[in-house]
């Protein structure tokens, strides 16, 4: 497998109750934590009920993190393409690339969540039949062509965006799954990436993975597309990591029941069921179904290679951001991640793990001879000294 790139997906789940101003600075510090770290890339959702995915707008949001970063990308994680008019989408992307110089990147999707939709009018048969129309228009605007359409919600009379895109030809854009080949379907025709955000939440979800890249490559055939890059493929899934088992499941103690409430019984999206009544059946749920991983970075070592073999290869693993445990023991986990993980998948060839570890047995192996070296190296210049000192 190529050097795979690593980066979180953040919806982001708070409780709800909690003060707002201080979960979106959390977040930002997040951002600053991960950039820090070496991270590739950071994905931001676009929410607006249920009351814990409480980004509104993932521009905003990524405006802001970008003046605290230096080089992480940022992804929408998704717009909402279907809620919105897509000139306008097109437009305020291109002005986000600019700001960014270059480090936007536009993630497009239905909309996850039926009570966001339901405030506009729209069901969510709607949202997705207005996602292929808006995400046409919205690439042949990228594209710098003038478009004419009337949508179900929107007029559009000789649109085109003023500026483009600071990355050229465009930035990077990517497509949303789950369950269904709808994302799979709109990435292969537009040549666009694929954002597997149910690759792991579901044993479906996972299942599905090599069908849903055959449904990219099958599209994308069909309408002249080149033939599609997995690195342009990134998977979701769920990781907390410590330095032992035990410290893991202690650590997530503190916060996956309330996320595991919020997929049962508060947001309606069954596409992410999850099973589980007390705190011990939830960590054993997300680890027996082998959709994430709580443990050691050797457990988190193994999710990414069992995804990799189960996909035939992708481009970009994204944790999905969460509070299941404090602050402090979630940086750590993705200090543990950037330190003993990430090294281990730095392709091609030899990866970053893998030369240290050949240096640390080169130099194990020649150890004596160099010893008697720098020995006889020693005792060389003792006696050349003495000589100095008998012939002064």
């Amino acid at each position: 497998m190529s050097r795979l790139r690593f980066g979180v997906f953040l919806a982001p789940f708070h409780p709800a109750g909690q003060n707002p101003t201080l979960a979106m600075q959390r977040d930002l510090r997040l951002m600053e934590h991960l950039d820090h770290l070496g991270f590739d890339e950071a994905w931001i959702g676009e929410h607006h009920s249920a009351g814990s995915e409480i980004i509104a707008s993932p521009e905003i949001f990524i405006a802001a993190a970008a003046e605290r970063t230096r080089n992480i990308r940022f992804g929408t994680g998704v717009t909402s393409v279907s809620y919105h008019n897509p000139l306008w989408v097109a437009d305020r992307m291109v002005m986000l690339d600019h700001l960014t110089r270059g480090r936007s990147m536009l993630g497009v999707g239905p909309g996850s969540l039926p009570t966001d939709s339901a405030m506009i009018g729209l069901t969510p048969t709607d949202t997705r039949e207005l996602l292929d129309i808006n995400f046409d228009i919205i690439m042949r605007l990228l594209a710098g062509e003038a478009v004419t359409e009337h949508t179900p919600t929107h007029k559009l009379i000789d649109a085109r965006i003023q500026l483009r895109p600071y990355t050229e030809p465009r930035f990077d854009v990517a497509v949303a799954a789950v369950a269904s080949p709808t994302g799979p379907r709109l990435a292969g025709r537009h040549g666009a990436g694929l954002l597997s955000i149910g690759a792991t939440l579901t044993q479906e979800g996972f299942d599905a993975l090599a069908h849903h890249w055959s449904v990219v490559e099958e599209r994308a055939s069909h309408f002249g597309q080149p033939a599609p890059d997995r690195s342009g493929w990134r998977l979701v899934g769920l990781m907390h990591i410590a330095e032992t088992r035990e410290q893991a499941y202690k650590d997530v103690e503190h916060g996956i029941e309330q996320w595991f409430t919020y997929f049962q019984k508060v947001a309606a999206f069954p596409q992410m069921a999850v099973d589980g009544s007390n705190i011990r059946e939830m960590i054993d749920f997300i680890n027996e179904a082998g959709i994430g991983a709580i443990g050691t970075p050797e457990d988190a070592r193994a999710q990414v290679q069992r995804l990799a073999d189960q996909s035939g290869g992708f481009g970009a693993m994204l944790l999905l951001a969460h509070e299941w445990a404090n602050p402090e023991a979630t940086k750590r986990s993705y200090e543990l991640i950037a330190q003993d993980v990430l090294p281990h998948f730095q392709g091609p060839g030899i990866s970053h793990h893998e030369s240290t570890v050949r240096a640390k047995q080169r130099a194990s192996d020649t150890r004596n001879d160099h010893a008697q070296q720098q020995l006889a190296a020693v005792e060389h210049m003792t006696e050349k000294y003495a000589k100095e000192v008998a012939d002064s």
